[in-house]
């Protein structure tokens, strides 16, 4: 089967996004060797991860490489945790500030805390 790149921009490919050194937030797609871009605001590098897996892709496709897909296990990427009012407000005013969502902000200092490279 010839796998189109509307196939692989389907896939559901793990994004790792943290700090960049040189300021700015970088971000990955670790099952994509070499797929990374960088941007000052975690929105922008979010946003530019997904230009920059189309061209990585288009990329492959063209050369003849393959393509890996997302590793299949049973983690959906989702779990509920409950917090207390007080943390849920201060960290809504952290995201707001930082102009990212409450879930950028809780899952770059969850991977933060637990020393999570992707």
């Amino acid at each position: 089967m010839n796998k189109t790149l509307d196939y692989y921009m389907g896939l559901p490919y793990s994004i790792t996004l943290h700090p960049s050194s040189e300021g700015g937030y970088a971000v990955a797609i670790p099952e994509l060797p070499g797929c990374i871009t960088q941007a000052d605001t975690a929105n922008e590098a979010l946003a530019m991860i997904e230009d920059a897996k189309k061209c990585w892709l288009e990329s492959c496709i063209e050369d003849g490489v393959e393509i890996p897909e997302p590793t299949r296990d049973d983690y959906s990427g989702r779990f509920n945790v409950r917090v207390p009012k007080s943390l849920h407000r201060h960290l809504s005013e952290l995201a707001k500030k930082e102009n990212i969502s409450l879930n950028q902000l809780i899952l770059y200092h969850l991977s933060r805390s637990a020393g999570f490279k992707g």
